[in-house]
């Protein structure tokens, strides 16, 4: 028969493939240049790429600016804060206590004003007889305002101050400074020797003396002064205050607490010439 003439191949031999002639795809390609492959990055190179360049939202930044503020502000409260201590460093611990007695002393002062005015407006609001009330207190701030303005005669517990200056080194601005003191420590009524001294007072050397608003004095300067006995000697033996300062000058300073002052001296009421009260 004509099919037993077939050529059979090898059974063994594996099929040849279709286009066998055509070039693989991963075969080289003469004449091209082959990619050098890039080197792969150690993790601290990484690192540094993920880094650097900075990436800031706008956010961020606000953020940052606010935090730059807020320490400056920081360090120079704190540098003000130790430059304001800097004197007190090398006071003596029982000068620390007393100046500290004095703050709290003046505290203390700043909170009874505070509770006072809240009285009043409580009783301004919940009095059934509100004009009344109203008019006892304009009484009494006219009576305080006449102490302070010196029309008016005070009395109460203080303190007596005397200055004898033997060798005459005791000038007017250190009279000054002592009532400086004796204000900030509490004194509502001060006059020396004989002479009311109000907020518009002034001191001046004349003739070997000192002058306060324009009368003379002479030593030994007696001061008398209604506050708070517990307040305003302490105010006077500070390191460095008056006492100290006085004793330099070869004065002598006693200091003697009362349980009653008279501030008799009284100044004229002076009437303004161009101001006219406001309410009709």
């Amino acid at each position: 028969m004509s099919g037993d003439n077939v050529p059979q191949g090898d059974p063994g031999a594996e099929p040849e493939p279709k286009d066998a002639g055509a070039p693989r795809p991963d075969a080289p390609v003469p004449g091209a240049v082959r990619p050098e492959p890039e080197p792969e990055q150690t993790g601290r190179q990484r690192l540094a790429a993920g880094l650097w360049p900075p990436r800031f939202s706008r956010a961020q930044l606000i953020v940052a600016l606010l935090l730059f503020v807020l320490g400056l502000g920081l360090a120079i409260q704190v540098r003000s804060n130790s430059d304001s201590s800097a004197p007190l460093r090398g006071a003596r611990q029982e000068d620390l206590v007393r100046i500290l007695d004095e703050l709290d002393g003046r505290t203390k002062r700043l909170e009874d004003e505070k509770q006072k005015l809240d009285d009043q407006r409580k009783e301004l609001q919940s009095s059934s007889n509100q004009a009344e009330e109203a008019r006892k207190q304009t009484l009494e701030r006219e009576r305080q305002l006449g102490i302070l303005a010196g029309t008016v005669a005070a009395q109460g517990p203080g303190i007596t101050l005397r200055i004898t200056d033997a060798k005459g080194q005791v000038r007017s601005d250190q009279l000054l400074d002592t009532l400086q003191e004796l204000r900030a420590a509490g004194a509502e009524a001060i006059q020396i020797n004989g002479v009311r001294v109000v907020a518009g007072s002034y001191f001046s050397d004349e003739g070997g003396g000192v002058a306060i608003d324009g009368k003379k004095i002479t030593q030994p300067y007696e001061f008398r002064v209604i506050g708070k006995p517990q307040d305003l000697e302490p105010a006077l033996n500070i390191p460095g205050g008056v006492v100290q300062t006085m004793e330099k000058e070869q004065a002598t300073v006693a200091v003697t607490r009362s349980a009653k002052i008279v501030v008799d001296a009284l100044r004229a009421a002076k009437q303004p010439d161009y101001a006219r009260s406001s309410s009709p």
